[in-house]
Order: C-alpha cells, then structure tokens, then sequence
C-alpha cells in the first residue's frame, strides 16, 4: 500500500484531519469521502493510481479524526470547509476534485458556487437527494426536535473483525481483506463498560435527522452554473438512488444541468465503487484528468 501521512490544521474553528499520499511537488488531486466515511476509504484506489499526484483527503468536520461540532451539521458548512482548505492548500490554481456520494455532492455544488477554482470533477455515484416539499417542514422539524432531546450514538462491536462483519453485511461485495482494513480505519478502540470495545470514528450526531429539507432545483442551479468538466462514474446497481428516491427523470435532468459532462457506468459494482473495483476506477480517474 502507498504511504500516508496525516496533518492536522484548523478550518474555521474546527481541528480539521488531512491525510496526504504522494510528493508535495506532484499535481494535487483533493478527495472528498461521502457521509459516515473517512479519507481512508481512498487507499484503495490511491494504491491503483499509476501517476504520480499529490493527494489531499480531509476527513469532513465530525468524521474520522476530525473535530466535531456540537449536536448538528450542516451541508453548506462542507462547502465552506472545502473552500478553507483549498486557500490553505492550493490558494491560486484551479483544482481537480473526486468525491464520492456526499463528497462528490459538495464537489459539484462547489464547482458551481465557485466555478473559477475548479479545473475538473470526479463525482463517483454522487446524483443528490429527492426533492422535498415544504409541507414536509413542520413533521421535519419536530422530528429533529424530538431527537435533539434524546442522547444518541453508535452500537459497539467487540472487535475490529465484528465490524468488518458488519461492513461485508451491508455491502457483499467488499472482499474480506479490504473489509478488515477499512474496519481499522473508519472504527476506533474505546474503553467500553466491559471493557474494550470498537465503534465507528465519528460523531453520533450525525444520526439525527436533517431539519432543512433538500431543495433539488438549488442544487440544479448550481450544476448548471459549473464550466469544469465533470465525470460521474455511477454504477450498474442504482438501488440506492432508487431507495432514496431520486426517479430515473430527476436523474436525467441532472445529467442535463452539467455543460460538459461525461458519464461512465461500472458494471458489476454497487454504491461504493471505490472499494469495489479501485483498480478499474482508478484508470477511469486518470483516464479523465489527464485529458483534460
């Protein structure tokens, strides 16, 4: 496996975990994890990469082994913290952004709020939410309410292996071995009332509802304002867009926002491409950028 190495810095009041791969004087590439992930989650397409870049991955505010935030987050703040990190970390150049699922929204958004800082998008499975009403509002916001009084957290696994376990479970996929490393990467070992147990790295908070309803037509603005080139590598299994309720049209016309968009499926792969077939989206990446 290639080398990291992390670095701590502050973004906007909050301890802020970067984790690096390659020379300082390579081409940067920033990588951005999706929700209840870590920058970690990277290593295998990092591994596959047959250029040499400097990779820069934060882990977003209340993941990994960056800060949390109190008891909520919010969408934009990922946008901002991207933006601090890019002026701490490549303040002129335009740059090149993968993200993946959550990571990949704040990716495009980011590249239509701030369409001169961004020089190419690599969106992997990233195609927003569904659209809510606003008479969702008031049910949501009770919900949120609700559960802002009640404590919450993650369920403890008496091992690194238990956790794998329930990372294979959740996605068949994932082979073993890649199971058992990201198990060490996305979890920590924490003095438990038994005893020692494992739990995912992060905050809890992140449980609870969002009380701000996605809008999807501010998020078709802002693709629509981008001028980078855009890839979106998307699996052949779309049962999670599905699950979550973004219909085959509402897909469509977000393919019709971007002015130049290119889409490449993955056959064979699920939501998390990435640690699927590192090896086949690593190529697509570099296939992409270095055309650019």
């Amino acid at each position: 496996m290639k080398t990291s190495r992390s670095r701590f810095v502050d973004v906007r009041g909050v301890r802020y975990h970067l984790r690096e791969w390659g020379d300082e004087g390579a081409p940067k590439l920033f990588m951005l994890h999706g929700w209840m992930d870590a920058s970690a989650s990277f290593q295998f397409v990092i591994d596959a990469l047959a250029h040499g870049w400097h990779v820069i991955a934060p882990d977003w505010r209340g993941f990994g082994r960056s800060g949390w935030c109190g008891d909520a987050y919010w969408f934009p703040d990922y946008l901002a913290d991207l933006d601090a990190i890019l002026r701490l970390t490549e303040p002129d150049a335009p740059v090149r952004l993968v993200g993946h699922s959550m990571g990949g929204n704040v990716a495009c958004m980011y590249a239509g709020a701030r369409p001169a800082r961004v020089a190419a998008v690599v969106a992997l499975d990233a195609f927003g939410l569904a659209d809510r009403k606003a008479d969702e509002a008031p049910g949501r916001y009770e919900k949120w309410l609700n559960e802002l009084a009640a404590p919450v957290s993650f369920r403890d696994y008496p091992d690194f292996d238990a956790l794998a376990w329930r990372l294979q479970r959740d996605n068949p996929r994932l082979p073993a071995d890649r199971a058992r490393w990201l198990a060490e990467h996305l979890g920590e070992e924490i003095q438990g009332e038994g005893g020692h147990v494992v739990r995912l790295a992060g905050d809890p908070a992140h449980r609870r509802v969002n009380p701000v309803l996605y809008r999807r037509a501010e998020a078709e603005a802002c693709w629509r304002r981008a001028t980078a080139p855009v890839l979106w590598i998307e699996p052949d299994d779309v049962a999670l867009r599905r699950h979550l309720g973004v219909s085959d049209a509402a897909h469509e016309a977000a393919r019709g926002c971007f002015r130049a968009l290119r889409v490449v499926t993955l056959e064979g792969a699920g939501h998390n491409l990435h640690h699927e077939q590192p090896e086949a989206v690593a190529r697509i990446i570099e296939d992409f950028l270095l055309s650019q």
